[in-house]
């Protein structure tokens, strides 16, 4: 059984940083491609950060170029993004998704984390 498990989520203010987590389990990390989306109230869920299983092709987009940063940590199973200089427009829930087969269609989905930032 495949789960994703997101953490690291909270209150920051305007400024600061938080790294979120992605835990996984049932499924190999080191093949396939992983994604980061938000959904903020009132709003639809948007792509943020994309990762190709080599780590060689990654997307980011524009509103978070050069401040949020994807990573992860095979052995741990683990993929990381780093979010720095928080402004209010990031606040939203952050999800991680794996796209098993790497082919930008994400098959699997974790709970969600909150992400609030304050002015």
């Amino acid at each position: 059984q495949v789960q994703l498990l997101e953490s690291g989520g909270g209150l920051v203010q305007a400024g600061g940083s938080l790294r979120l987590s992605c835990a996984a389990s049932g499924l190999t990390f080191s093949s396939i491609g992983m994604g980061w989306f938000r959904q903020a109230p009132g709003k639809e869920r948007e792509l943020i950060v994309t990762t190709s299983w080599r780590g060689t092709r990654r997307y980011y987009l524009d509103s978070v170029k050069g401040r949020f940063a994807i990573s992860r940590d095979t052995a741990k199973n683990t993929e990381y993004l780093q979010m720095n200089s928080l402004k209010p427009e990031d606040t939203a829930v952050y999800y991680c998704a794996a796209d098993v087969n790497n082919d930008s269609s994400y098959d699997y989905w974790g709970q969600g984390t909150q992400v609030t930032v304050s002015s």
